[in-house]
């Protein structure tokens, strides 16, 4: 990668494979966490008699990832995406004996093979009308393609998406499949919930020519709100963290609707880094034996200033690093999404830090802006390895729902943060329900 960075060349294997900057970025990730995770495991796994089978599964499951994003052929890319979902339902399940984890299993496994026939659909639709069976030349000859054929393709690839990265209304999977143990919860975090960003890369132009971007956009917006409202709501760590995952993969795919694709890579590789960590290190942050009512958070105008002015700040910096931002586009749109996505993990991380309050207020610009830098950098770095990928970088029309969106998304926060929404009993009870995993997916067997 360091080698050919500015100007990274492509290989293929016949009609089969193609190797790129795009693909190496993917591969790098995947193994890295795949490495992490797995050393984790040797030692997390002691005593458990499948121990062998998982690490062997981690592995198969790393090697499917590297394959998808490689593949050229239609027929290896709906079955690397099939096969990831599988052995992933296998990790999910390793407990035989575990009849919550086995319901969790096939629920999940059901949600993965349902979008592995979208997936189908939509490729099959794109052979069928191009007459080529591989994906290089289906986006080269996506003018042929009639428009209804286009925008089916296309709705079909957002829902093999949004299943995979489990966002509204197939988030159940991943509440459920907290039953997994806790590496196959951390590669599934930083990995496997991040195919939706690499599917709608890879088909881009597709998603342009349909004209579908703008219903990308709101599906990610929807869920984004929802699914940090039900954090909220959960007692358990690891559930938690599943809403915050959820939360993530929305913001992701929102930059996928804004036209910013190489943004939504670099938003899965940031994810996947604080993810995976804060799986890994789940078992320190038992709490629900110490149940206490939640402290609302009360800011004061000397601190909202700073905030808002350390947001601004990095919102100016981000946009002369990247050159985002800085015209009437969708942006600035991004740029507003990476402000917020940095302010949550800086909130996050001083929440838990015994820092007084005059070291918070010197402490959150910093931290804010340094972290929208590093944002910055790797897209920059993601963008440049990315360069021979086609429309992943191309920002669209700023529209009123884009702008009726923010403005929802600054109430939420604030509602969210202030703890107002427990005052408003309807919307707690509906945030709850929702937010429940698979019934059968939670302790209700007799166990010996």
């Amino acid at each position: 990668m360091v080698y050919y960075f500015s100007a990274f060349p492509s290989w293929s294997i016949g009609d089969f494979f193609q190797i790129n900057g795009f693909s190496i970025v993917i591969w790098t990730v995947v193994t890295f966490f795949s490495a992490i995770v797995q050393m984790y495991a040797t030692n997390y796994m002691k005593g458990f008699k499948k121990k062998q089978s998982f690490l062997l599964y981690c592995l198969a499951f790393s090697f499917s990832v590297m394959l998808f994003v490689i593949s050229n052929n239609i027929i290896l890319i709906v079955l690397f995406w099939l096969l990831m979902g599988l052995i992933m339902s296998k990790l999910i399940g390793i407990d035989s004996e575990w009849k919550e984890a086995q319901h969790a299993s096939k629920f999940a496994r059901l949600n993965y093979v349902a979008g592995s026939l979208f997936l189908a659909i939509a490729i099959g639709i794109l052979a069928y009308s191009t007459g080529t069976y591989t994906k290089n030349e289906i986006l080269a000859n996506l003018d042929t393609v009639p428009q209804w054929m286009s925008t089916v393709s296309a709705l079909c690839i957002i829902v093999a998406a949004i299943i995979q990265s489990a966002i509204f209304p197939f988030h159940r999977w991943l509440l459920s499949a907290m039953t997994s143990p806790t590496p196959a919860s951390a590669l599934m975090h930083a990995g496997f919930v991040n195919g939706s960003g690499i599917l709608l890369t890879l088909f881009a132009p597709l998603l342009f020519t349909a004209n579908v971007l703008l219903l990308i956009f709101i599906i990610g917006g929807l869920t984004a709100i929802i699914a940090q409202f039900s954090k909220l709501m959960q007692v358990n760590v690891k559930q938690k963290l599943a809403c915050s995952t959820i939360a993530q993969m929305s913001f992701m795919v929102m930059q996928c609707g804004l036209g910013f694709f190489t943004a939504a890579i670099t938003h899965l590789i940031l994810h996947g880094f604080y993810k995976a960590y804060l799986f890994l290190s789940a078992g320190e942050e038992i709490k629900n034996t110490l149940p206490k009512k939640p402290e609302a958070m009360v800011i004061k105008p000397l601190q909202a200033i700073i905030i808002t002015i350390s947001a601004v700040l990095g919102g100016l910096l981000f946009g002369y690093i990247t050159g985002k931002g800085l015209s009437l586009d969708s942006g600035l749109f991004l740029t507003f999404i990476v402000a917020i996505t940095v302010g949550q993990v800086v909130y996050n991380i001083l929440n838990q830090a015994s820092l007084g309050v005059m070291q918070k207020l010197l402490v959150t610009p910093l931290m804010i802006v340094a972290g929208i830098a590093v944002y910055a950098l790797v897209f920059n770095g993601v963008t440049i390895l990315m360069h021979d990928m086609p429309m992943t970088n191309r920002p669209i029309t700023l529209t009123p729902i884009h702008i009726i969106f923010g403005v929802i998304f600054l109430i939420g926060f604030y509602i969210m943060l202030s703890g107002r929404y427990r005052k408003i009993p309807w919307l707690y009870v509906k945030l709850m329900n929702i937010s429940q995993p698979l019934s059968k997916s939670i302790i209700s067997f007799k166990t010996k």
